[in-house]
């Protein structure tokens, strides 16, 4: 095949023995639990965003068979803030087929893999390469940014035709063993030395080799995707107190922040638009009305408008904090909660409105005294 080339993955291997990391907890292990978690944890993230979040996930579900019989709520909460929230639904599901299917015990199998949910392709082949040592080609950010650089490849990753062949040069430079070092030496290299901003290449194994490095093309490899204006979405937000408690309303399933809870909308106080002009202030008769299913109101303030920036658009949380004069009771409304101010650091809340919440708790110690 026109991409073998066994001095690649030697070269690789050699590094990442002597300069890769080695340290990390999903290392040093053949716990298939522990290294799919990890793959999980860092699809899109960082990790140092990950290293706490691993750790006290854990300790909350030490096996894949906790993990499996808890409630889904329980592991939103403990994903709360790590984003990409499908993942979290995921990562139950898949818990629950591994222990239904394959009693507990992970398929080494990269095509099995790949069959459960929220792994595809490339996460199938890392967690059977450091579980089992197969021999299975990954394709993750970190790697298509080396090969790109590396083999001088012009054109957008993202494309079809490019993906397929990085695919197919991922499987030609297989190396025949020592697939755990070259598999954690691919990501090594992308997360530590050949970085989207600042490469390192005078630290670089592959510099000698590197198409980019020796036409002084690498800070325009790999080939960024066509920019387009970033949309812009806003809603007003319901923030309704009663003592020390908050109105919360559980998210359906799908769409973001599926599954968690949040602050109820402003039916017809929600637009997506491509600026950011802020929406108009509702009228006192408007919020009255979404507000007296829960109660009487006593008082309403707009608040700072809060801007969460997502992977495909930005959002404009326009939060309106309405005190209740009087509560009415929840009946036949289970999507609704009133949460104590007290739960709010531990609630299963998406990042900005967790954020939102806490800030206007303040920080004294008595969270009684310290509710609105």
């Amino acid at each position: 095949m026109q991409y073998h080339d066994p001095s690649f993955s030697a070269d690789l291997i050699r590094w990442q023995k002597q300069h890769g990391r080695h340290a990390l907890p999903w290392q040093n292990t053949r716990d298939a639990y522990k290294i799919w978690l990890s793959e999980i944890m860092l699809q899109q993230t960082q990790v140092s965003a990950v290293l706490g979040y691993f750790a006290r996930f854990l300790e909350r579900f030490p096996t894949l068979q906790d993990l499996a019989a808890a409630p889904v709520e329980d592991v939103m909460a403990q994903w709360s803030g790590l984003g990409y929230y499908t993942r979290a639904r995921n990562l139950h599901k898949c818990a629950q087929r591994v222990v239904a299917e394959y009693g507990g015990v992970f398929p080494s199998d990269p095509a099995l893999l790949a069959e459960l949910p929220g792994i595809g392709r490339s996460t199938a082949a890392a967690i059977a390469a450091f579980s089992s040592g197969r021999r299975a080609a990954i394709m993750d950010g970190n790697v298509k940014r080396v090969f790109a650089r590396v083999f001088g490849i012009n054109t957008y990753p993202g494309e079809r035709k490019t993906e397929e062949a990085m695919w197919a040069r991922a499987e030609a430079l297989l190396p025949e063993a020592g697939i755990e070092s070259y598999t954690q030496g691919l990501m090594d290299m992308g997360a530590t030395l050949c970085t989207r901003s600042s490469p390192e290449c005078t630290r670089c194994p592959m510099q000698p080799r590197c198409v980019a490095f020796a036409t002084d093309r690498v800070q325009d490899l790999p080939v960024r995707k066509p920019k387009k204006a970033t949309p812009e979405k806003h809603a007003t937000m319901l923030l309704i107190v009663d003592r020390d408690e908050v109105l919360l309303e559980q998210r359906p399933a799908s769409g973001i922040w599926g599954g968690l809870l949040s602050l109820p909308e402003l039916d017809g106080h929600n637009a997506a638009n491509d600026d950011d002009d802020v929406l108009p202030e509702p009228d006192a008769a408007a919020v009255a009305a979404a507000a007296s299913p829960f109660g009487s109101v006593e008082s309403q303030e707009r608040l700072k408008t809060v801007t969460h920036v997502f992977t495909h658009y930005k959002l404009h949380i326009a939060p309106l904090l309405i005190t209740l004069a009087q509560r009415a009771a929840l009946a036949g409304e289970p999507r609704y909660t009133w949460l104590p101010a007290a739960s709010v650091a531990d609630a299963a809340l998406p990042a900005p409105i967790k954020k939102l919440l806490l800030e206007l708790l303040g920080n004294r110690t008595d969270a009684q005294a310290r509710m609105f």
